[in-house]
């Protein structure tokens, strides 16, 4: 199921990505991956989510790692080529551009967790918390597309305080 899942944010991307200035885009890409990646290195031994594929490519899809390295290479250019390439310039737009990428990454996951079994949530994260990191999310992503500097300044504070809520053991980090 990851595969189709990815292979519609593919599709998506391809068609109504802004291709043309992907150069732009990049650097907020990478920003992206290395916030996937922290979430790696900081929390490999105390994962809030964990990935599995129950459906279609289990053979491939052997792990959490593999699943999300195929999410970050696929979905996340995908959704920056899409969501920076449209974003509107009206305040309420603007807002309700956020709040869109923000619920359909939570819909899907939703979905995902209740229905496909493709998601496991862990150490007392949840769908709501989910919902309140895509909002921060979406928000820093385009920050940083405007300020790089600004949004590496508010994203270190927003990982203290996750760190904080859910009780990460200093000694569970690799």
């Amino acid at each position: 199921m990851h595969f189709i899942y990815n292979g519609l944010f593919l599709i998506a991307g391809i068609i109504w990505g802004d291709w043309k200035r992907w150069r732009d885009y990049y650097p907020t890409i990478l920003y992206y991956f290395i916030g996937d990646l922290l979430n790696f290195a900081l929390l490999y031994n105390f994962s809030m989510w964990t990935y599995q594929e129950t459906i279609l490519g289990e053979e491939i899809l052997r792990n959490h790692t593999i699943i999300s390295l195929m999410i970050m290479v696929i979905v996340y250019p995908s959704t920056i080529l899409i969501y920076l390439g449209r974003f509107p310039q009206t305040r309420w737009k603007k807002l309700a551009w956020v709040s869109f990428w923000a619920f359909l990454y939570t819909f899907v996951e939703f979905i995902n967790e209740k229905y496909l079994n493709l998601i496991n949530h862990h150490h007392g994260w949840n769908i709501g918390w989910s919902l309140l990191f895509n909002f921060v999310m979406f928000s820093l992503l385009r920050i940083h597309f405007k300020n790089p500097f600004l949004a590496w300044g508010l994203s270190i504070p927003w990982v203290i305080y996750l760190l904080n809520a859910f009780n990460v053991p200093i000694e569970r980090m690799k």
